[in-house]
């Protein structure tokens, strides 16, 4: 699955390949969030065009809305979405426990009501699996329990040890339950909260089952920087370097730049789709907050270095009168702007991995985002 091309030299930053059946990524990578089988606002078309290798989808929406048997019928979510490139899918746990109501856990599953109907459903190890079978993607992740911010000791305690059962049945059922026509990858979650020892703990246990991947979970939930990146020194040096990486849910253009140079390959994050809905574009020198007066008659583009069209084409000015007028078509825009800068900056992290400079590079980036993470 994943191959580890070159490490550089200053940091810890890795430059890799996954290969899957519906193509390979190159790694470090981003992938954009299309929670219901779409990234708001743009089509698939959109995403081949800003260079995306991958989406990431989510179970549980899907489950719910439209349904196993549509997709089933479809061939597949690869099918049904029009998209032909890699795709990892969420097994729907956070939104389990964000979303839904009148859930209630056992060590068999969580039942839970569903935020759309009301209708009640049950998600276990096993049957999470078999839906993302059902769906069809190259990586899978498993049902977990993510711990809250604030957590106390004994309910972070509790999440790493029901992730570890539920990561063995979810193992267990998945190396049963194989395709022969097309190889999926299961990935296994490390949870732990803001513990040193519980993380360490459930990073033991969880490469103890042994898993395509090993994703850190339980991330950006509202822990502190600081305490989010801790989790990474204190997790990262037990992996196994055969192994992709994911930091779950991060994060932003300066996290991600940090996390790179930690040992991070994989990240994902809706905040490029979120912000450009709320007209704020990413640039190399920090957000651009398209409604704000000052851009009312600015004929400039968002990012004078920015190769995407919609640089090439449309001023801030006109993005700004699209924004305040809520016209889609801005949102769609600043979006796309948005995605290609993530998966641009993405392409620049490989490059200067593999040049033996991403030192320099972060220093330069952190530097120039003005990031509050650059001193640390």
């Amino acid at each position: 699955m994943y191959t580890l091309l070159k490490k550089d030299n200053k940091t810890r930053a890795r430059r890799g390949v996954i290969r899957t059946s519906n193509g390979e990524i190159q790694a470090p990578f981003f992938m954009p969030v299309g929670t219901n089988g779409s990234v708001k606002t743009l089509t698939a078309e959109d995403l081949n065009e800003v260079g995306a290798q991958i989406m990431l989808s989510n179970t549980y929406h899907l489950f719910l809305r439209p349904g196993m048997d549509i997709i089933k019928n479809a061939g597949g979510l690869h099918k049904f979405i029009s998209w032909d490139k890699p795709m990892l899918t969420d097994s729907g746990g956070y939104q389990v426990f964000s979303l839904a109501k009148l859930r209630k856990m056992t060590d068999e599953g969580v039942k839970f009501q569903s935020h759309i109907d009301g209708s009640f459903q049950f998600f276990s190890p096993e049957n999470v699996v078999e839906v993302e079978q059902i769906l069809g993607s190259d990586m899978i992740m498993p049902l977990d329990v993510c711990a809250p911010y604030p957590c106390g000791r004994h309910e972070a305690e509790q999440s790493v040890e029901r992730t570890t059962l539920w990561a063995k049945r979810s193992k267990e059922y998945f190396d049963a339950n194989q395709a022969d026509d097309k190889r999926q990858f299961l990935f296994g979650i490390i949870q732990g909260s803001i513990y040193k020892d519980l993380r360490e703990r459930s990073a033991i246990e969880i490469m103890d089952i042994g898993f395509d991947g090993y994703a850190i979970g339980g991330v950006s939930v509202g822990e502190p920087v600081k305490d989010m990146f801790d989790t990474l020194d204190w997790v990262l040096p037990l992996l196994p370097e055969d192994k992709p990486r994911y930091f779950m849910g991060i994060g932003l253009p300066d996290q991600i730049v940090k996390a790179v140079g930690m040992g991070i390959d994989m990240f994902d994050t809706c905040i490029p789709t979120r912000f450009g809905r709320h007209a704020s574009a990413f640039t190399r020198k920090g957000k651009v907050i398209l409604k704000n007066k000052e851009y009312a008659s600015d004929l400039g583009p968002i990012d004078e270095v920015c190769e995407c069209m919609v640089c090439k084409k449309y001023s801030k000015s006109y993005l700004r009168h699209l924004a305040v007028q809520k016209e889609i078509s801005g949102l769609k825009l600043i979006t796309y702007h948005n995605l290609y800068f993530y998966i641009n900056m993405m392409k620049d992290i490989r490059n200067a991995i593999e040049e033996d400079r991403y030192e320099d590079f972060q220093n330069k980036f952190l530097e120039e985002y003005g990031s509050e993470l650059r001193n640390r």
